[in-house]
């Protein structure tokens, strides 16, 4: 299993949007994935959630992880998060 890296971006924009470094890796190791633009591939996975966030309550908490897979390691270049 190749490790995962999680550029700066990557790292920041998941503490703004409430993903932590588990989900991420669940996200892109479990989830669901397609294709995404310059070849690489966005892996979506759903996490019961069943709490507030940003004031609205939420039952699923979607977290979705932009990556590009080189030969020795999965780099994850952003993430998204989904709550619905």
């Amino acid at each position: 299993m190749k490790p995962l890296r999680l550029t700066t971006h990557a790292l920041e924009q998941a503490r703004e949007r409430g993903a932590s470094p588990r989900e991420i890796e669940t996200a892109v190791r479990e989830g669901d994935r397609e294709p995404a633009m310059r070849g690489r591939l966005l892996c979506r996975f759903n996490f019961p959630f069943g709490s507030y966030w940003s004031g609205s309550y939420y039952a699923i908490k979607q977290v979705a992880s932009v990556i590009k897979e080189e030969a020795e390691e999965i780099v994850v270049i952003t993430v998204y998060t989904f709550s619905f």
